[in-house]
């Protein structure tokens, strides 16, 4: 699989991820208010691992959904948008979640293959949403007492909101998002998905899901 990831692309997704990480870490942080540098350490290494996950796979998802129906495909950062993530995440709380692309070379592609490689990256992070979902059952079943239990709810709720984020973000049905591809191609699975990833991201920042 590796051999399909260009070195170039493997940059782009690398610089892409570690600044949606940072852009995430800041929304955490605005919600627990004034936090240490050891905190914020902690936060920021919990959005490098579950951005890491979701993010990347996200677009691998695009990029594989698009070789499979025979076309090539890679993810490409774009610098202002990682510029705009970062800066609105730290002045308004807002991760405008849209990194780059990840491009389709060749023509000839129809609406239903654009929809499906276009689901396939939300769906990723729904699908993503239930390991985490497991951790915080687990950790939720410990000992308060136990340092383990705390590290597990944590991560579990980074892992949960920031999936949750980036699917309802990309299910919006606007400009090139994924949303308006899939609504384009099946209205049916633009409605599950986007019900979906938002009724999982209100239940998580609700407190429904603990």
């Amino acid at each position: 699989m590796l051999e399909r990831i260009s070195r170039r692309e493997r940059f782009d997704l690398i610089v892409a991820w570690v600044a949606i990480a940072i852009a995430f870490s800041l929304i955490f942080v605005r919600q627990e208010g004034a936090v240490t540098l050891n905190r914020y350490l902690i936060l920021l290494g919990l959005s490098l691992v579950t951005v890491g996950v979701g993010f990347v796979l996200h677009e691998l998802a695009h990029k594989f959904t698009a070789m499979r129906f025979g076309y090539w495909a890679e993810f490409r950062k774009d610098n202002l948008m990682l510029l705009v993530a970062v800066v609105l995440a730290a002045l308004v709380g807002v991760v405008f979640a849209a990194p780059g692309a990840t491009i389709i070379y060749g023509a000839g592609v129809t609406r239903e293959q654009n929809g499906k490689i276009s689901a396939a990256g939300p769906a990723i992070n729904l699908m993503l949403c239930i390991p985490f979902a497991l951790l915080l059952l687990v950790g939720g079943s410990l000992n308060p007492a136990t340092t383990s239990r705390s590290i597990l709810l944590m991560a579990g709720m980074v892992g949960l909101q920031v999936n949750a984020m980036i699917a309802a973000f990309n299910m919006l049905p606007v400009s090139v998002l994924d949303g308006k591809k899939v609504l384009a191609w099946n209205p049916v699975v633009f409605a599950v998905l986007i019900i979906a990833a938002f009724g999982i991201l209100l239940a998580s920042f609700t407190g429904l899901l603990l």
